[in-house]
């Protein structure tokens, strides 16, 4: 029989016929050589690949921090947003990616900027709608095994190393998440903004899903929640399912700009000389 992979070996709970547990294969020097060629390969890998030494520790800790002062100084000028979350996988000719690019122009429209994961697919077609009526664009984009460049929509972009650093950042600067169909990245960031506003970390805020015929599945899951009391029901109660763009926009001002009394007209913080910081400006 072969050798089970290193991840993959977890003790039998069925005793042997003599009573002892049968022991573990020994991990072979190959096995750990590819085990630490994988976690050198990136810093988000060697970060959770466990206990490193105290310098290492340190200058991990340091690349989150750079993580967090670029976000910092990149993100602070670009006024109140509006996050569209989607698969990169979509084509432009797909039905998915012109409900996007409608929501990305409508999004602009009331003067948000439109903030996305700033790759192609979803992310792409929202801030491409944004450009379309002349209206601000962002993207946080996020380094990963693959190559994944920014999409040619965007005014500014900040790339991150870290996904949790990115997570926050997406939501330090959105009054408002737009759902489309997407995978786990996707879904991740729908349900840690969930759990910030249940746990009372950041005060509800809106939350667009669109694409009904692609949720119906996890709109049951929730109302299975609901009905097993794992959640209240104003957990729920500013997600709005939805596939009209102008159902969306409604609702986005109803509880993102009426609730937050948000002037987004008025644009962005002022810009610092003396930090060396740049004002955003829209091509």
């Amino acid at each position: 029989m072969a050798t089970p992979p290193l991840f993959d070996r977890e003790s039998d709970p069925t005793p042997s016929l003599g009573g002892t547990p049968a022991p573990l294969p020994p991990v072979t020097p190959q096995e750990v050589r590819e085990e630490e060629d994988f976690a050198t390969r990136m810093v988000d890998r060697r970060l959770l690949h466990g206990p490193n030494p105290r310098l290492r520790e340190f200058s991990l800790l340091m690349g989150v921090v750079r993580d967090f002062i670029g976000g910092f100084r990149s993100l602070h000028f670009v006024g109140p947003c509006v996050t569209v979350f989607g698969s990169a996988r979509f084509p432009e000719d797909h039905p998915y990616y012109v409900m996007a690019r409608d929501m990305g122009a409508a999004i602009a429209s009331l003067g948000f900027t439109v903030m996305t994961g700033g790759g192609p697919g979803i992310m792409e077609a929202a801030n491409r709608g944004a450009k379309d009526v002349g209206g601000r664009s962002v993207g946080l984009n996020i380094k990963l095994p693959f190559e994944q460049s920014h999409n040619p929509y965007l005014d500014r972009w900040v790339t991150m190393e870290h996904f949790f650093v990115r997570k926050t950042l997406l939501i330090k600067y959105s009054y408002g998440f737009v759902i489309m169909p997407g995978g786990f990245g996707t879904m991740d960031e729908l349900f840690e903004a969930l759990t910030l506003i249940q746990t009372g970390k950041i005060r509800n805020f809106p939350i667009v899903v669109m694409g009904t015929e692609f949720y119906p599945g996890m709109r049951q899951m929730l109302e299975n929640m609901l009905s097993g009391a794992t959640i209240s029901p104003e957990d729920l109660d500013l997600i709005l399912w939805t596939d009209s763009v102008e159902e969306a926009i409604d609702h986005l001002k109803e509880k993102a700009i009426k609730q937050f009394g948000l002037q987004v007209a008025q644009g962005a913080p002022k810009c610092s000389a003396l930090l060396g910081e740049k004002g955003f400006a829209t091509s």
